[in-house]
């Protein structure tokens, strides 16, 4: 969650380099720091150590996929609620008490960052 400190902290920054840093922004309908989060979150996927989303479901342009869970497609359509999908990876048995899927935020697999950027990745799908 977001504290105070937080969003006064993204006010300040915002207030001193919105115009220097909108100059600065590439031509792009995504912008760049959804690409980064996308791009750790992908890494985070493919992890076998951290993410391991390979272990269990087919995603494009991973190695070795499993088929225990269903394939990683069209992820956005699927889920245009990311919150929805942050809770999957979260705790999955929140809404699915029989689930297989681990638990990745109750079980201090992936922090909230790292959550954030693997759905940044999976909408990417």
């Amino acid at each position: 969650m977001i504290g105070a400190r937080h969003i006064a902290l993204a006010f300040c920054l915002l207030g001193s380099g919105a115009a220097q840093a909108q100059s600065q922004t590439p031509p792009s309908s995504v912008p760049s720091w959804v690409q980064t989060s996308a791009a750790e979150g992908r890494a985070l996927a493919f992890d076998r150590g951290k993410g391991n989303c390979l272990t269990c479901h087919e995603i494009k342009g991973g190695d070795l996929p499993g088929t225990i869970g269903p394939p990683l497609n069209d992820m956005k359509a699927r889920f245009p609620d990311r919150n929805e999908l942050i809770g999957i990876v979260t705790d999955e048995t929140k809404r699915n008490p029989l689930t297989v899927m681990p638990p990745f935020g109750r079980n201090l697999i992936l922090n909230e960052k790292e959550i954030s950027a693997v759905v940044e990745f999976l909408y990417t799908l």
